[in-house]
């Protein structure tokens, strides 16, 4: 998952708002009753979400974009959902992406009279090195850009950041939701943090400040690649007890007055490109190591490392592809019409990607396999069609749902409505998303469509004693339903318990298998197969939020 944000949602009455936080069970919106004791019985009792998570993260983790482990988990997708008895499982492809990365051996370790090993992972798409290379270490956290100018880097080992205060947190990494909290979520509020999130969000500088340290840190790499060091590490802005948050490596900076590659962030290259200039290895090192190296040189201490570093890169044809898998509808009047359930399968590379994102992968392949023993039990397929999506290019922006979404649906466009309206548009009744991590579902996000909340509100209802009760107006962003959001389409994703994700494991080496909460995926996958059985079951789709006012032409005011 992205990074990710709550969004209030605009212009919304405080008389909507209490509704939404305390309305009783006021709607006629039909349960069917039978169909969620099916549901709960095989989905709480005889669950295969974590046997398939293990298949996900142990077998084919990690699953980066582009990576031959991505390719491989996908096949075996399309071949468990076959033997799920899903008739249409396939691979999509889009793009194109570029070039696929795999890490195949690394190791790093201070050497010296006193040598010790270094806790660090490569950032992706990193080159290798040619065997095992020593090289003197370099802290330019700290200088100016005439002091950076006038150091001699050629094959140095670059320290890029200063050294990061590390605080006892006094608090456990994971923790659930309260009552409190989901009652300021029903309310269209934020929770509040615990001390721990407070602490940093005290420590994160204005907006501004921002900026202006990412514009510093580009014109530092710029100035870094002119001057070939061997290498270049960070610290990350979190984690601590051995837990690194790594991801991408940066792709040579454009030129101060140039123009940033096309879907790259602004002063970013993509390094995954097939046309990316070449990258200098780069790193994350725990932030305990990487302060130790920091204060070992303002002691005036020399300090060495040994890199082994072994990679591969892969380009086949250069497209990537999301996986694909339905259970057609069998009512003639609406079998063209579809429900869609969806999580991404891509991951970073430093875990085996489990909470990020392949908790909501599992949980979303064992609602498709709840579905289909539940059509077998009743006798009888769903109404709608249901379209399963693991979407790839998540990580990267969005970019296997966004293709997906531009393809069959409409092309969004910034501000305005969306374009290129295709049939399937209105075929589409809407889109649920998970991917926060492993904590059971508490609830969903509304994503400012108040339209839907009794109809909501009355399929949470059988669930409530699984702790799955609130409903916010607000909205979510950093994955997938907003794909769908952009361009009209009812698109969900569901509220969780935060767990440990925030903390330790969303983009770190500590996310691997061992951390996913069995009770809750049971839960979860539960939830969200009865919610996609009662959307395509109801008679109408469910209501649309109203598309944005087309922009005026050139000239033109609104009205």
């Amino acid at each position: 998952m992205m990074p990710r944000m709550l969004v209030h949602a605009p212009r919304l009455s405080a008389l909507a708002l209490l509704a939404l936080c305390a309305a009783p069970a006021r709607t006629q919106e039909p349960v069917d009753e039978k169909a969620v004791q099916i549901l709960r019985a095989h989905g709480l009792e005889h669950s295969k979400v974590m046997e398939l998570l293990s298949w996900i993260c142990d077998v084919h983790g990690p699953r980066l974009t582009g990576s031959p482990n991505l390719r491989r988990a996908q096949q075996w997708a399309v071949d468990t959902f076959a033997e799920f008895g899903v008739t249409m499982a396939k691979l999509e492809p889009w793009g194109p992406f570029g070039r696929g990365w795999q890490l195949d051996h690394f190791s790093m370790t201070v050497v010296g009279d006193n040598p010790w090993p270094v806790l660090a992972w490569p950032k992706a798409w990193s080159p290798s090195l040619p065997g095992r290379v020593v090289a003197d270490v370099v802290l330019v956290g700290d200088v100016s850009a005439d002091e950076l100018r006038a150091m001699d880097l050629k094959g140095k080992f670059v320290l890029l950041e200063p050294p990061r205060e590390v605080g006892e947190p006094f608090t456990g990494a994971a923790r659930r939701w309260t009552d409190e909290d989901l009652a300021a979520l029903g309310g269209g509020r934020q929770p509040a943090q615990p001390r721990e999130r407070e602490r940093r969000a005290a420590a994160t500088p204005p907006a501004q400040d921002i900026r202006a340290g990412f514009q510093r840190r580009n014109a530092m790499l710029r100035l870094l690649w002119e001057k070939e060091p061997l290498a270049i590490a960070d610290r990350g802005p979190k984690g601590d007890y051995g837990t690194v948050f790594v991801q991408g490596a940066a792709a040579p900076p454009p030129p101060a007055d140039g123009q940033a590659a096309a879907g790259a962030p602004p002063g970013r290259g993509r390094p995954y490109a097939l046309d990316a200039a070449p990258v200098i290895p780069q790193f994350t090192i725990a932030v305990e190591h990487y302060n130790r190296m920091c204060r070992m040189l303002r002691l005036g201490v020399p300090v060495k490392v040994a890199i082994e570093l072994k990679t591969t890169f892969t380009t086949g044809d250069g497209m990537e592809r999301n996986v694909i898998a339905e259970i057609v509808g069998t009512d003639p009047l609406l079998k063209d019409e579809v429900v869609m359930l969806g999580a991404h399968f891509d991951s970073w590379h430093s875990g085996t990607g489990a909470t990020d994102n392949g908790c909501g992968s599992a949980v979303v392949m064992e609602a498709v396999r709840l579905l289909t023993v539940l059509c077998k039990e009743l006798g009888h397929g769903p109404r709608r069609t249901i379209r399963a999506a693991l979407w790839s290019g998540e990580e990267q922006g969005l970019l296997g749902s966004r293709a997906y979404v531009a393809e069959h649906f409409a092309v969004a466009t910034r501000g305005g409505r969306p374009e290129g309206l295709k049939a399937e548009h209105a075929k589409v009744s809407g889109y649920f998303n998970l991917d926060n991590g492993t904590g059971r579902i508490r609830g969903v996000y509304l994503q400012g469509n108040g339209a839907v909340e009794p109809i909501f509100r009355a399929w949470l209802q059988p669930f409530h004693d699984l702790g799955a009760t609130t409903l916010t107006i607000n909205n979510t962003g950093g994955t997938d339903h907003l794909a769908f959001d952009a361009v009209g389409i009812p698109g969900f994703q569901f509220i969780q318990d935060p767990v440990a994700y925030d903390t330790r494991t969303h983009h770190s080496n500590m996310d691997n298998w061992d951390h996913a909460v069995a009770e809750d995926l049971r839960q979860a996958a539960t939830i969200m197969a009865s919610f996609v059985w009662h959307c395509a079951q109801r008679d109408e789709k469910l209501p649309r939020k109203p598309l944005p006012e087309p922009e005026p032409a050139e000239g033109e005011g609104r009205r």
